[in-house]
């Protein structure tokens, strides 16, 4: 692959050296996303963790937390996911039997993970916590997912028998709470849980790295696959050299419609890939059938019926899956993004919080959090722990924070549905950089 050289000078990102190279594809994938960093991340075709280079090729299949992570990102730099899924020590003292060299060039990342920084001083207060805290809400987490699962067909049943257009939103609702709530799982080490994801005709494969190892490590940045994924249709970076006024204003307009074909826009594109290029599909992708397949054995209703009930419910799920996404913490005027001034102290936990406001309104609820992606910079910065758990490291969190002379933000949900709207319409980038003033 040539260089990557800029002829323009608005094309660049505020955390790389680089442009990245995935951008320069349309469309953008997962796959897409993966062959840009093999560009762009100086590791040699080996596992790059800040300036060393380890070859965990015979490890994968050992690897705890499933061979996928591994496999996936050979090529790549992984420091930030490495840091963040590994909270206890054990692996960083594994990580000397597989070291190969020092990396020849620089990192492309110009973030910071320093032992007296924010996020590893945090990260040690959080391992210590956790030694000591009762895991049991793990288990109120799962009987929450299972509940809702059952839910989900049972609302699907009564739709189809009942024909109640009332019921089908109710099924749609569960389905996207249940796709929301095995999001929790999918960070986590393989389990079948994460499986339910694939209902909703997304695939948790993909997310892995659409979601996990892109926007949990670069949210809002140009190298967020998720955010890129949106565009020409939604845009959030605030350049007119990405969207025009005219365009953002449409982008507004047509998002409902963007959240509904969210899900079949996915498969679509992924089928449509497989047959061009090369096959991304899984076989847990027929998992995805699985909803319409029950409804036709399980009721009188004809083929046809079975199919159009289906397909309004992914809609409307899908529909609720989008507009809680995308105003779920991310997307604000006053949150960062791309081309925004960074704060001067690089830290990655830092930069976690400049692109966070969290939702303070669903904190008394388990089952909101849950559903409604809460506990939103807790979760970016210690993806692996169930959600249930990450309320009982606030104290932590605040007396780092008060150290570090930080603040976590929060709104509530309306705030996020203007502020996403306001960030769709946004062309100029903000001049002062996170930090420099109190969150009113």
């Amino acid at each position: 692959m040539a260089p990557n050289v800029e002829l323009e000078a608005w094309r660049v990102s505020g955390i790389s050296r680089t442009y990245p190279s995935y951008r320069r594809v349309f469309p953008v994938s997962e796959e897409s996303w993966l062959e840009g960093k093999h560009n762009d991340d100086e590791a040699e075709g080996l596992w790059r963790i800040k300036d060393k280079l380890y070859d965990l090729s015979d490890f994968a299949q050992r690897h705890p937390g499933g061979a996928f992570w591994i496999e996936r990102t050979k090529g790549t730099d992984i420091t930030e996911p490495f840091e963040s899924h590994h909270i206890e020590e054990h692996a960083a003292r594994m990580l000397s039997k597989f070291e190969v060299r020092k990396a020849s060039k620089p990192r492309n990342y110009n973030f910071t993970l320093k032992e007296n920084g924010f996020y590893m001083v945090l990260k040690k207060r959080v391992r210590e916590k956790l030694r000591s805290l009762e895991h049991r809400t793990t288990r109120k987490t799962d009987v929450l997912h299972s509940g809702i699962l059952v839910s989900v067909f049972l609302l699907s049943w009564a739709a189809t028998v009942l024909d109640s257009l009332v019921l089908r939103a109710f099924a749609g609702l569960a389905l996207c709470w249940l796709a929301n709530s095995s999001h929790n799982y999918f960070h986590q080490r393989d389990n079948w849980r994460m499986y339910c994801f694939n209902l909703l005709l997304m695939n948790f494969s993909c997310w892995r790295i659409s979601h996990a190892l892109s926007h949990h490590v670069y949210p809002n940045s140009l190298h967020d696959l998720e955010m890129s994924s949106f565009e020409p249709f939604l845009c959030w970076v605030p350049s007119r050299h990405y969207a025009s006024k005219r365009h953002r204003v449409i982008s507004v307009l047509i998002s409902p419609v963007v959240f509904a074909l969210l899900s079949l826009g996915q498969i679509t594109q992924r089928l449509i890939y497989s047959v061009v290029k090369c096959n991304v599909m899984y076989w847990h992708d027929l998992l995805g059938l699985v909803l319409p397949a029950f409804l036709y054995l399980s009721t009188n209703a004809g083929l046809g019926s079975v199919i159009v009930n289906w397909a309004i419910i992914v809609c409307m799920a899908s529909f609720i899956f989008g507009f809680i996404g995308l105003t779920a913490a991310h997307h604000d005027p006053r949150i960062y993004h791309d081309g925004d001034a960074p704060r001067t102290d690089r830290d990655w936990g830092l930069f976690q919080l400049d692109t966070i406001i969290d939702r303070g309104d669903i904190k008394w609820s388990d089952l909101l959090v849950l559903t409604h992606f809460g506990e939103h910079a807790l979760h970016h910065m210690f993806p692996t722990l169930d959600h249930g758990v990450l309320k009982h490291l606030y104290p932590e969190l605040q007396q780092t924070l008060s150290e570090f002379k930080s603040e976590l933000r929060e709104i509530n949900h309306w705030g996020h549905i203007k502020g996403q709207n306001q960030q769709l319409l946004r062309t100029r980038a903000n001049p002062i950089p996170p930090g420099s003033k109190k969150f009113k």
